[in-house]
């Protein structure tokens, strides 16, 4: 029964132990990260400065500034605080969920490092575009804030990562098995 099931048995133990060393390895950084200058991390303080630029650039007055309450940055437009930046908006997350499914579906390393590379890149600028939205939507119409951010654009960063996901695997995983 082993051997029937045993490539479906790597998958698993690979995805779980890149998982989790991506991971602790974040967890240590987030640790490392308390004091710095900074707030409330270097990723995610990043994060709520280019949703800012990006903000202002759509013709808003947005700022950014660290919460006095809790690790997290206050998206403020036009004077109205409409948005926390916590560490869980950066896509680090995201980014290691994604990661830990690519190298478990192993392919060559040089390709899985370029597609996770690509990835990780387009995660990160779409989850920065989906923050823009989400804020600038919360300004607009602050009844609607539950639908926007635990249905919306939820789907949107996850259905992104499960079509670079589909992508891999059909392109790359599936090609490679067949001519094996």
């Amino acid at each position: 029964m082993f051997k029937t099931y045993k490539p479906v048995i790597v998958f698993i133990l690979t995805f779980l132990s890149v998982y989790f060393v991506l991971t602790f390895g974040y967890k240590i950084y987030l640790d490392y990260s308390v004091g710095s200058r900074f707030y409330p991390d270097f990723i995610t303080n990043l994060t709520a400065r280019q949703s800012e630029v990006l903000i202002d650039n759509l013709g808003y007055d947005a700022a950014v500034i660290p919460h006095e309450n809790e690790p997290s940055m206050k998206l403020i437009i036009n004077d109205k605080f409409v948005a926390r930046v916590v560490e869980g908006c950066n896509s680090v997350s995201i980014i290691i969920l994604f990661a830990s499914f690519i190298i478990a579906f192993r392919d060559t390393a040089k390709r899985m490092i370029i597609y996770i590379l690509a990835g990780s890149v387009m995660i990160y600028a779409i989850n920065l575009i989906r923050i823009v939205i989400l804020s600038v939507g919360l300004y607009h119409y602050p009844w609607r804030r539950e639908i926007l951010h635990t249905v919306i654009f939820p789907l949107i960063i996850y259905g992104l990562v499960f079509l670079l996901w589909m992508f891999w695997v059909r392109r790359f995983t599936i090609s490679r098995l067949r001519n094996a």
